[in-house]
């Protein structure tokens, strides 16, 4: 019996294809009675691209501790997005994160993604492969990325705004 929950196991962590990927390590310093107290902080992005993703951040004494901690922080904070057939956005959509905003567009297919540093980490790892984003404002990686998050959290599909307006979806454009 024992055998057959270790194989049952190993499925699910096959399934479940969890991609991490480090946007920033950095190390930080705080001061103690004693002097200055080292430690690293790491930005890191989980994403199973198949429309799930989530950012953490992890702070340990070492760096392995710290992405450890921020994957996990990752995975706490996972948000899931619809994805159209063309792997794209189903709308514009804007978002905001401390002082940083960033715009996306959706595009059409062979685009790829045309985003730069966090947001671009973030989409590749949600599964978004068609898209135009912009990140105005701050450069930093943190406030980008959950600037990127709060965009994805907006989005909704047709059938969605269809079902709130009570409508149905061929009437939508009309």
């Amino acid at each position: 019996m024992a055998t057959n929950r270790r194989k049952t196991n190993r499925v699910k962590k096959e399934e479940t294809n969890w991609q991490e990927r480090v946007i920033q390590i950095r190390r930080v310093s705080k001061v103690v009675k004693g002097g200055k107290k080292l430690s690293f902080r790491a930005i890191v992005v989980v994403g199973n691209e198949r429309g799930q993703v989530g950012v953490g951040v992890g702070k340990a004494s070492d760096v392995i501790g710290a992405v450890k901690k921020g994957v996990a922080d990752g995975k706490k904070h996972l948000i899931d997005i619809p994805i159209t057939k063309s792997n794209s956005i189903p709308h514009p959509v804007d978002g905001t994160g401390g002082g940083a905003k960033v715009i996306m567009r959706p595009a059409a297919p062979g685009t790829g993604v045309i985003a730069g540093g966090a947001v671009r980490t973030v989409l590749e790892l949600a599964g978004v492969r068609n898209v135009l984003a912009k990140q105005l404002g701050s450069n930093n990686p943190l406030n980008n990325a959950r600037a990127a998050i709060n965009a994805l959290t907006t989005l909704r599909t047709f059938s969605e705004v269809a079902e709130d307006r009570g409508i149905a979806v061929e009437n939508l454009y009309i």
